[in-house]
Parts: C-alpha cells; structure tokens; sequence
C-alpha cells in the first residue's frame, strides 16, 4: 500500500513539531537550573534548559567562590541549605567523582557586644532547625584561626558542618549527570519571552525557535526579573556587584570560611578560606551596593579588603593576589529568594534572586522542586520552601547576607 507523499510530509512535520514539546523547560543552565535539570531528568521527565551562554554554568556560577553552608537565619534558607550539603557531601562517596568538597566549616568571630547579641539570639532558630552550630569562645577561635587578632574577641559561631567545594568541578558534573539521564540542553540561544495562552503557560520563544512544555522554570539568574515581565509578572530582583579574588597558595593554618561582618569603610562585611590548593578565596560586600550588571574589576576592591584581612589576621600581609574578578548578586529586597509557583499563571515556576548564594543552595532547591513538580511528596516538600513565596511582604532582612 503505497502512502501519499503529502501523507509522508504531514507525518514528518507530526514528528519534527512534537521534537519541541517537553515536560519542563528550563531558562538558564547555572547553579539552580543545571541541578534541577539534573534531579528531573532521573525522575524520567523531558527536560529543555536553554542558555544564552556556550555552556553550563558560565554566568554568575564561575564568579561563585565555593562556599557551601546552612548557617543562615532563616527557617528556609536553613533547610535548603541542609539539603544542598547532604548532596554536596556525599557526592564523591555516591558517585565517586571529587568536585572539591570540604568540610571546613563556617566561622563569624565577633567584636562588639551588638554582634555578640544578634548571633546568640540567632543560635535559637538555627538550632531549632536542626544547624549543627554552636557558641565559641575566643581560645577556641584562636585555635581554628591562628594569628587572629585577639584584641577585643568575645567570642563567636561555629557551624563544623557546612563547607566548600569547586563551582567549575560542581556544576560540570551536574551537567553531565543531566545529560546522561536524557536532559537536552540548547546553548547560545537566548530566550525572548515566555509564550502562554489565558492564565497557562505554552512555552517559550527563543532568538532561534519556539518550544512548548506545561511548565517553564525561570532561574535566569540577574536576568530572571526581564523574562518574567514578558508574561507581566514582575518580581523584585535587581543585580549588584561583588568582587572576589584568589592567592598563590600558602600555608595558614586556618580552617573554617572565616565570615567578618563588622562593617568597613567601603564594605558591609567580607568572607575567605583556604581551599583544597591552599589558596585564598576571598570576597567582599561593597557599601553601598553597586547595583546593575557591570563585571569588570575596580581599583577600590583590593585595597578595601586587603587591609580589612590584614587588621583581622595580621599574618596575612605578604601574601601575592594571583587574580580578582567580579560577579552578580541578584537581589530581593529582604535577602531571601524567590521560589514559587504562580497563582496568575499555572505552569510558571520561579526560581530566581538567589542574592548570591545560588551555588550553595542550587542543588538542593532543585532536590525540592524537582520533588514538587515530579508530585513526590508535595506538600511536605512545598513547606520547605513556604519562606520564598513571591506574595511576601519583603518587610523582614536575611541577617547573615
């Protein structure tokens, strides 16, 4: 029985047109996307990540420093962060493959008695959420970070559990692990809008293409507040600007992510370790913030940080910066960010204003919401996340920034 050719063409086109329909789509392969890409695909669901970069992780991701912890203030934030560890922990054991997991440990040493009292108060909700954390006197700081100054240390926090590992080595194997369980990745391709009929969403309309899923996630990173206004919903993410830099390596003795929240004179607070070459990994919060999306370097950076490292750890003073670079924070007005899935438009996931900590809450937001979308245990899993709702009042602070 012979097929008419326009029959044959009909069913070609049948089959091209269904290559572009997915279950989810995802826009941007970095820090929460890749993982959440990762956890769908061995959950068997078609999955679509689209990314204007050339590859997984190559936006604020390669600025990232590595620091991995769930010592933060709130109940959320704590509980993703939890996850995130138990998956960064346990990786090499799970899989056998090093992504530079440490576990160094987080430590704010703390100076002044406004400090001391904020901290202690914040031991109760850390604790409460099962934060392996705990008061530590200054001896005891001393010995985690030899050569500190001691003048005027009351004491501070300590949580043994958090820690560190490569941003480059993470997301890579993310990507590959996503891949390898049938993730289909579109990169150089940028997303122009999200595509949606009457309260729904259809899928999106790249520079190159349309594709078509019942759910589209936007965890674009400093970009996800434009690709939200093309379905008109806005959502209060602005980028600012961090800087960061690395040493040649050298031996100090110190353990833990050593976290100096005494405000500068041109920064709230900064944060360095060692990591797994001996290298110091440093970073600083500019104050005020320099909002927008600039990520080249300033001639402030260095100068500001170094002396605030070498007033704090004197020992410190000769050592050679071997590079600095600058990366975005997306922010939310309260610190904390925003995931949820929205009420005015069914199949819409946000995933977005991570205020630069996506690589350490990456993988286990997208453990949660690959959990959600997949209907594996819902409820208990959308609870975890009851703290990021986008219908907040954006009144409260994330205390530890």
């Amino acid at each position: 029985m012979k097929v008419r050719t326009s029959h044959r063409k009909a069913a070609a086109g049948a089959i091209f047109k269904n290559m572009n329909f997915y279950d989810i789509i995802i826009i941007g392969a970095g820090s929460v996307g890749t993982p959440l890409a990762m956890f769908l695909a061995e959950k068997k669901k078609k999955v679509l990540i689209i990314d204007s970069l050339p590859s997984a992780g190559q936006g604020q991701n390669k600025a990232a420093i590595g620091g991995i912890r769930a010592t933060h203030s709130d109940g959320s934030k704590i509980k993703i962060g939890l996850e995130s560890i138990e998956i960064f922990s346990n990786w090499k054991k799970k899989t056998g493959i090093d992504i530079g997991w440490m576990k160094n440990g987080y430590c704010f040493p703390i100076y002044g008695e406004h400090d001391e009292m904020m901290l202690k108060e914040m031991l109760k909700v850390q604790q409460s959420h099962g934060l392996n954390i705990r008061w530590i006197n200054k001896k005891e700081i001393v010995k985690l970070a030899p050569g500190i100054n001691e003048k005027d240390l009351r004491g501070g926090t300590y949580s043994p559990d958090d820690g560190s590992a490569s941003p480059l080595l993470a997301l890579n194997v993310f990507y590959e692990y996503a891949l390898k369980s049938g993730a289909i990745f579109k990169f150089n391709e940028k997303v122009i809008s999200i595509l949606k009929g009457k309260n729904i969403v259809k899928g999106v309309l790249t520079d190159k293409e349309k594709y078509f899923a019942p759910i589209v996630v936007n965890a674009a990173g400093a970009y996800a507040r434009e690709i939200s206004k093309t379905v008109d919903i806005d959502i209060p993410v602005m980028p600012d600007c961090h800087e960061a830099g690395i040493t040649e390596p050298v031996l100090t003795g110190i353990k833990p992510m050593i976290v100096d929240i005494m405000p500068g004179l041109k920064s709230k607070n900064y944060y360095f370790y060692s990591n797994s070459e001996n290298q110091i990994i440093f970073c600083l919060t500019p104050s005020p913030a320099i909002w927008g999306d600039d990520r080249d370097s300033t001639s402030q950076f260095l100068p500001e940080i170094s002396q605030r490292m070498i007033q704090l750890i004197p020992k410190l003073a000769n050592i050679k910066v071997r590079r600095v670079w600058r990366g975005l924070y997306p922010m939310t007005p309260d610190g904390f960010p925003i995931v949820d899935f929205s009420k005015r438009l069914k199949g819409y996931v946000l995933a977005a204003g991570m205020c630069g900590q996506g690589f350490m809450l990456g993988p286990g937001l997208g453990k949660v919401l690959s959990n959600i979308i997949a209907g594996d245990k819902p409820k208990e899993n959308r609870a975890r996340i009851k703290g990021f709702e986008l219908n907040r009042k954006f009144e409260g602070q994330e205390k530890l920034k």
